[in-house]
C-alpha cells in the first residue's frame, strides 16, 4: 500500500471546532442505554494458546495488566507441568488484574488449580447433546450434582468461581436455565454462556441472555467464537441484554477462527460509552499489544483490523477528504487520537480531490493559489489514471509546479 498523508496534527482543519453535539462520535439516540459497564476477561493466555501458531511468554500478562483488563484467564494447570508453573509465576507478579484459570468442572482439576494461587476458577462442562455423548458422558442431573460439589469446594477455599456451560447455544434451553438456577442458588460469582462453535446469531444471543438475566442474580460472562463472523456483535448484544463480562483475546486468536477480539470490542464499546472506556483502559497501548502478539504467533495484523489496521483511519475519496479536513467526525465514528493513532489522507490517486492536495501543499510548507492547486490536482489524477503513484511521485509533481513557477 502506498504511503498516505498524515493530517493528524491540526493541518487544515483536523483540529476543527467542535460541532454542536458534545461528542460528535456518539450515535444519536439512547438505544445503547442498556449496555452494562462491562468487564473484560482477557483470554489470550488461555483461549489464545489454542491458536495454531501460539507460543506466548508469561511476561505478556504484564502488558494486559498495563492495558487495564479486569481479569487474565490462563490455561488449566492440568494441561502440563509447565502450564502449572506458568500460572504460579504469573500469580507472583503482583498484577492488578485478577488471575483466573480455566478448568474442567472436575474436583481433581479444581484442587490442582487452587494450589497455584489464582484468584478464581472458571469451571466449564459441555451441556449440548453432542458433548454430553462424545465428551464426558454425564446427563444433566449428574452435571448439576458435579457442578454444585466443585463450586462449593472452590468457595470454601475463598476463591472466585464461574460456572459455564460449553456449547450453550446447541444445548436444551430448559436444561440450561435449570442448571444456571441451581448454581446461582449456591452463590456462584458468575455463570457463563459459551458459543463454542460460533453458531449463534445476535438475535439468539439477546434472547438467551435476556431470559437468563431474569433467572439468575449473579454476573453473566459471555464467550463467543467467530466461526461465522459474529463474535463482536454477539458480545455487544449480550451486554445490551444484561451480561456483565466478555471474554476476549488479542487479535481474536484462539481455537479455529478464535473469539471476540480485544481491539474489536474496544472499538465497539468506545462508541457506546466513550468516557467509561477511555477512563478505564489505556487504549494507546492497544497497537503495541497487537503488534507483539502478531509477531509472537507469526501473523500480520489484518489491513481492516478495527483501530490498528493500516487502513482504519485512511481516507481516499475526494469528497470524504474534504469533509474530514473540515470536521473529522463526518466520516469517522471513532476518534483515532483516543487510541494514540493518526488519521491519513491518501492523495496519490485518481479519486483524490483538490482539498486533499491543498492540505499536502501546506504540509510541505509551500504556497499555491487554489486555482493552481486545482490544476495540479488534475495533473495528479491524470498520472494516476496511467500508473500507480507513490507519495514521492506526488510530492515531486507538487514541488515541480512550485519550482517551475507554475503558480
Amino acid at each position: 500500500m502506498a504511503p498516505s498523508t498524515d493530517i493528524s496534527n491540526g493541518i487544515n482543519g483536523s483540529q476543527s471546532s467542535a460541532p454542536s453535539r458534545s461528542n460528535p462520535y456518539q450515535p444519536v439516540g439512547d438505544f445503547l442505554s442498556n449496555v452494562s459497564r462491562f468487564k473484560i476477561i482477557e483470554s489470550t493466555l488461555r483461549e489464545g494458546e489454542q491458536f495454531a501458531n501460539a507460543w506466548l511468554d508469561t511476561g505478556y500478562a504484564r502488558m494486559l495488566d498495563d492495558f487495564g483488563v479486569d481479569y487474565i484467564e490462563l490455561t488449566s494447570p492440568a494441561a502440563s507441568e509447565q502450564s502449572k508453573r506458568d500460572i504460579e509465576a504469573i500469580c507472583q507478579l503482583g498484577l492488578k488484574a485478577k488471575i483466573l484459570t480455566h478448568v474442567r468442572c472436575h474436583m481433581g482439576d479444581a484442587k490442582l488449580a487452587v494450589e497455584t494461587g489464582v484468584d478464581g476458577l472458571d469451571l466449564v462442562i459441555g451441556t449440548s447433546d453432542l458433548l454430553r455423548e462424545h465428551s464426558h458422558g454425564k446427563d444433566m442431573s449428574q452435571i448439576i450434582t458435579t457442578a454444585i460439589d466443585v463450586i462449593n469446594y472452590v468457595k470454601s477455599q475463598g476463591l472466585e468461581v464461574r460456572f459455564s456451560s460449553e456449547d450453550s447455544f446447541r444445548s436444551d434451553f430448559v436444561d440450561l436455565l435449570s442448571l444456571y438456577k441451581a448454581v446461582d442458588a449456591i452463590g456462584v460469582d458468575r455463570v457463563g454462556i459459551a458459543d463454542t462453535v460460533g453458531c449463534a446469531t445476535p438475535r439468539q444471543v439477546y434472547d438467551l441472555i435476556r431470559t437468563l438475566r431474569g433467572v439468575v442474580g449473579c454476573d453473566i460472562e459471555t464467550h463467543f467464537h467467530n466461526d461465522t463472523g459474529c463474535a463482536t456483535a454477539n458480545a455487544f448484544v449480550a451486554l445490551e441484554a444484561g451480561a456483565t463480562h466478555v471474554d476476549t483475546s488479542v487479535l481474536g486468536i484462539g481455537e479455529r477462527n478464535g473469539i471476540t477480539p480485544l481491539g474489536g470490542l474496544m472499538a465497539r464499546m468506545i462508541v457506546s460509552d466513550h468516557d467509561y472506556v477511555t477512563n478505564k483502559y489505556r487504549l494507546h497501548k492497544l497497537k503495541e499489544i497487537e503488534d507483539f502478539v502478531a509477531a509472537a504467533v507469526q501473523v500480520n495484523v489484518p489491513f481492516n483490523n478495527p483501530v490498528t489496521g493500516v487502513c482504519a483511519f485512511t481516507h481516499k475519496a475526494g469528497i470524504h477528504a474534504k469533509a474530514i479536513l473540515a470536521n473529522p467526525s463526518t466520516y469517522e465514528i471513532i476518534n483515532p487520537a483516543d487510541f494514540g493513532m493518526s488519521r491519513y489522507l491518501h492523495i496519490q490517486s485518481r479519486l483524490t480531490g483538490w482539498n486533499a492536495i491543498k492540505a499536502r501543499v501546506e504540509q510541505l510548507g509551500l504556497n499555491m493559489s487554489d486555482d493552481k492547486i486545482k490544476l495540479l490536482t488534475g495533473k495528479i489524477k491524470a498520472m494516476a489514471d496511467v500508473r500507480v503513484l507513490t507519495m514521492d511521485d506526488t510530492d515531486s509533481v507538487i514541488r515541480s509546479y512550485v519550482e517551475a513557477g507554475l503558480d
